[in-house]
């Protein structure tokens, strides 16, 4: 004998009116009421009753063989009332009666390919002749990486470029090897192409012919030989302080390596000559002095408007460098050499400018000997061929 608490019992007493006391008044009215026609029972009417009388109304609905009310159930949002109008609607096709499918859930959209992590670029920092090794890598559809490797010239462009396939694990452990060596900073790989565009862009206006390959590389990169030149923003007034400290950028390991070309070492050379073999009688802090002084005057012949405009632009990459390393305080000196050497003015002289030439005080004494008369033909330069461990190309 089925008890009032089972669907088939509960739906008889709304039916028939018995008391239902362990519900709520209101919502046995209303179910009493949707219990005369179950087949046209609205969903959401019958959703919102207790569960015990949503199971009552939708038993009535497989007594009476109309699956409506349990088809529109089935897609309830509440658990419950979904499985139990589920229950009812395998029970009607128990019995023969047609069931409308449940629609099925929209498929879902192709995921696009995640794209690949961003390659990182390396460049190094600035010889004292105008030269830096870059890294570059772009994706190959068969899975490696196309490397590229080159040696850029401030002056002349690009001077050498290979490329190369390897393997992903093979670049980024050369990324990786080469960064922790403190050799290179890492640039973005479109910052990469920039610079090879730019440095293209020399090679045009210094006639230098394109290594093998350049074009090659310029094309998978997506960028062509840059039109604008590079320049260096205008000065601004906190700048003299850094022209006051600049003689510092020549305690960095990079900028300690800078020499002005030999050319000016011979004129270092025969200046300490001449003050030696002065008729005046010097004391040694005299001849000390005027021998500095000597090479401070050089410093200003050598820095013609284009050599410091040369000068200038390449501060201002090594403080980009010096900036990607974490090493601000260098970079902002470099960033207010680089802007005044550009643009001037040319007061106070640049203390960087003057240590550069200060440097070849050092080496004078020792290098007379060793150098070659004037006129006489130059050893060819070494090839930029290095490679550091982590397979970098130096210059």
């Amino acid at each position: 004998m089925p008890t009032p608490a089972e669907p088939r019992a509960l739906f008889e007493a709304l039916r028939t009116g018995a008391a239902l006391p362990d519900f709520p008044a209101e919502a046995v009215t209303q179910a009493r009421a949707l219990a005369q026609d179950v087949a046209g029972a609205p969903a959401s009417a019958v959703e919102a009753l207790p569960a015990p009388l949503v199971e009552a109304l939708l038993e009535g609905s497989v007594l009476a063989g109309s699956p409506a009310l349990a088809e529109a159930l089935s897609q309830s949002g509440v658990k419950p009332v979904a499985k139990a109008a589920k229950k009812a609607l395998y029970r009607l096709r128990s019995r023969g009666i047609a069931v409308a499918e449940a629609p099925r859930p929209p498929a879902e959209p192709p995921r696009a390919a995640e794209p690949p992590e961003p390659l990182p670029a390396l460049i190094t920092g600035i010889t004292g002749e105008g030269q830096r090794a870059l890294l570059l890598g772009r994706y190959l559809r068969g899975g490696g990486i196309e490397c590229t490797q080159a040696v850029l010239s401030d002056e002349l462009g690009v001077l050498e470029l290979s490329l190369v396939d390897i393997t992903r694990g093979s670049y980024r452990r050369r990324v990786k090897e080469t960064r922790d060596e403190g050799l290179a900073v890492e640039l973005s790989q479109e910052e990469g192409a920039a610079r090879l565009a730019e440095a293209a862009a020399l090679n045009l206006r210094s006639r230098t012919p394109f290594p093998t390959d350049l074009e090659l590389a310029l094309r998978h990169h997506g960028v062509q030989p840059a039109t604008a030149e590079p320049t260096v923003p205008a000065p601004e007034p906190e700048d003299v302080r850094g022209v006051l400290e600049g003689h510092t950028l020549h305690e960095t390991p990079e900028i300690s390596q800078w020499l002005p070309p030999e050319e000016e070492l011979r004129k270092v050379v025969q200046k300490v000559d001449e003050i030696a073999a002065s008729p005046l009688a010097l004391s040694g802090p005299q001849r000390e002095e005027q021998t500095l002084q000597a090479a401070r005057a050089l410093a200003r012949a050598f820095f013609t408007p284009g050599m410091r405009r040369l000068y200038g632009l390449r501060l201002w990459r090594m403080a980009d460098f010096f900036e990607r390393g974490g090493r601000a305080p260098v970079a902002q000196v470099a960033r207010a050499e680089a802007r005044r050497l550009f643009h001037g003015p040319e007061e106070p002289f640049s203390r960087f400018a003057e240590r550069l030439f200060e440097k070849l005080l050092q080496l004078a004494g020792p290098q007379m000997g060793a150098l070659p008369p004037v006129g006489a033909p130059q050893p060819p330069a070494p090839s930029p061929g290095k490679r550091s461990p982590g397979g970098l190309i130096l210059p």
